[in-house]
């Protein structure tokens, strides 16, 4: 049999009152706040540079982002929502002159530059240190890149030659010069074979890397072609222009343009996919637009760098964010998440003078722009007033 518990004696004060329930009462509730948790935001934080950004790039599989600027610099960040979350990993000053244009390898280890100074860089991302230094890779400044895959790149320079460079043999196996002004943008198709080529002389040039052979050019357009975009799941090429105009190809139909676009901004200086219908062009007037392509539509404003000519664009691996930079030495992120399941209706009609929807709450007149509701407000009199007017017979143009 277990022996009996024996119970404690309670200590009692003078008034009887015991220990346990005196220091209950004596006992007040710690009112001191904790640390506050950190905000989360819908996108990263801008990062603010000391000189203007040319050129930016996502990584493969991580939230890094590399940015070159007019200095030469190069600096590899890792970017997050939470508030104040973004930090520079490493910079790197090798170039003498501005860094044009970036890109990581396939497998995210590498950092490729080219730069105004006529050399080829690659760096390792980890450690930021040169890996390789191609001086005097080009007679001319280089202005583009473009990695094909895990052995090839291709660079294009102010002069408008070509070359298609082997990381195997360490030197370039194809040198062409079709182009007479500086080689802007550069695409490739899914089967790693054609290369496509857009010129500051109006002209789209069509390469076979296989074949190791110059295809053809273009007709000449109206103005630099200073971007190009293959569409339409492969059957569609786009080219934006100086002119504010976007040139439409048929692949295999490279000759001769089978539509365009005129889109009312002051330029198309940059132009990168979102889906296959749908591409975001950032323009000397600080505006990204997101423009569908057959049918032709702007469908609204992604962001601003207000006043400011974007550089570049750029899309995040899992194609949630899109970074730009611009003159302002700002590069700044936007939520692009739910634009690529944006249906334009083949059949609608719009109103004159509609003002461009926002798509992004820190886009002009979206959730975060201070004067959104007088927008607003402003827009439905406006509609309003139109509601007994002709509808507009245009789809194919911009009317912001």
């Amino acid at each position: 049999m277990a022996a009996p518990m024996e119970t404690a004696p309670i200590c009692r004060d003078p008034d009887g009152n015991d220990e346990e329930s005196q220091q209950e009462e004596t006992e007040e509730p710690d009112d001191t706040p904790g640390p506050a948790e950190p905000q989360v935001r819908d996108t990263p934080m801008d990062i603010t540079f000391e000189a203007a950004v040319n050129t930016i790039a996502f990584h493969p599989s991580q939230d890094i982002l590399a940015a070159g600027d007019i200095d030469g610099d190069v600096f590899v960040y890792s970017y997050s929502c939470v508030e104040n979350g973004n930090k520079e990993l490493w910079s790197s000053g090798h170039h003498l002159k501005s860094c044009r244009d970036a890109a990581f390898s396939s497998d995210g280890q590498q950092l490729f530059t080219v730069s105004k100074d006529k050399s080829i860089h690659i760096l390792n991302v980890e450690e930021g240190k040169l890996v390789k230094r191609i001086t005097k890779a080009h007679d001319s400044a280089l202005n583009s890149l473009l990695l094909i895959d895990e052995n090839l790149f291709a660079t294009g320079d102010d002069s408008g030659m070509l070359k298609v460079w082997d990381l195997r043999r360490g030197t370039a196996f194809m040198e062409m010069k079709n182009h007479e002004e500086y080689i802007s943008s550069m695409a490739i198709d899914q089967n790693k074979k054609m290369l496509l080529t857009t010129s500051g002389d109006g002209t789209m040039g069509v390469f076979n890397i296989k074949r190791r052979r110059f295809e053809l050019l273009s007709e000449y357009q109206s103005g630099d072609l200073t971007s190009v975009a293959i569409m339409k799941r492969g059957k569609k090429v786009a080219c934006g222009s100086s002119e504010g105009t976007i040139y439409l190809f048929n692949w295999n139909g490279f000759g001769a343009t089978s539509d365009r676009f005129a889109v009312k901004a002051e330029s198309i200086d940059c132009m990168i996919p979102i889906n296959d219908n749908i591409v975001c062009t950032g323009s000397m007037d600080g505006i990204i637009r997101a423009v569908n392509i057959l049918p032709n539509r702007v469908i609204g404003t992604v962001g601003q760098h207000p006043g400011e000519p974007i550089e570049q664009l750029a899309k995040s691996r899992d194609g949630r964010f899109l970074a730009s930079c611009a003159h302002d030495q700002k590069v700044k992120f936007w939520d692009v998440s739910n634009i690529g399941s944006i249906i334009v209706d083949v059949y609608r009609k719009r109103k004159k003078n509609r003002q461009l929807q926002a798509l992004s709450k820190k886009a002009f007149g979206g959730a975060d722009d201070f004067f959104a509701d007088l927008k607003e407000d402003q827009a439905e009199a406006k509609e309003k007033e139109e509601e007994d007017e002709e509808e507009s017979d245009s789809d194919d143009s911009d009317s912001d």
